[in-house]
């Protein structure tokens, strides 16, 4: 039997390219996106969308427990990246994005890492986010604890999510991109991050359309 041909750009089945929905958006914040593996070529997925419209300022490692000595360069060590150099990586701070959890959601990961907010004056950062459902992403903090002493923001007061392909546990439930992206407006209100959002509900019209004609 014939595989179906893949997009090696997006990772997605050609019929479904997404490609064309990128809209590259250039930060002087790196982003780490840990990925995990179920959602490589998860045709609902956005994470993989948000890495190609942060040009050179994402690194996407696939896993759901991470090699220490592998996770802590990525979390920690120099890698080449397209942001704007204003700091020295070594001098930058690497912050989880992580939505707040309660002690009867997750008790062995409510007393881990420290809570963070962004200040006016903020430097450069390594921002890291889990690519991965909401259960899954519990997993990867559970089965890494380099991940669960990184200090935490937790967004709040979001608008809803335009995430209408996924079904969410709750309204303000965000998709990966559209978290990211409003972390990044938060600490850099001066860019304009409005493209990735318009390249994810591009993306998700278009997987509508899929889901409707059977694809």
């Amino acid at each position: 039997m014939r595989s179906r041909e893949t997009c090696q750009h997006c990772l997605r089945a050609a019929r479904n390219c997404i490609c064309s929905c990128v809209r590259p958006v250039h930060t002087r914040h790196e982003l780490l996106i840990l990925q995990h593996p179920l959602e490589i070529s998860h045709v609902k997925g956005s994470g993989r969308l948000l890495h190609l419209c942060l040009p050179g300022s994402s690194l996407i490692l696939a896993g759901e427990q991470f090699e220490q000595a592998v996770l802590a360069q990525a979390l920690h060590g120099d890698w080449h990246s397209g942001a704007v150099a204003e700091a020295p990586q070594s001098a930058r701070l690497t912050v989880l994005l992580y939505p707040d959890t309660t002690e009867s959601e997750a008790e062995d990961l409510h007393s881990h890492g420290s809570a963070w907010e962004p200040s006016a004056c903020e430097a450069p950062l390594r921002l890291v986010v889990l690519d991965a459902t909401w259960r899954k992403s519990r997993k990867m903090l559970y089965l890494n604890p380099l991940l669960q002493a990184l200090p935490r923001w937790s967004l709040r007061q979001m608008p809803a999510s335009h995430y209408r392909i996924r079904k969410a546990h709750q309204p303000d439930q965000l998709s990966t991109l559209e978290a990211s992206t409003y972390a990044l407006m938060a600490l850099q209100p001066e860019a304009d991050f409005s493209p990735v959002l318009q390249a994810f509900d591009q993306m998700v019209e278009r997987q509508l359309g899929w889901m409707q004609q059977g694809s």
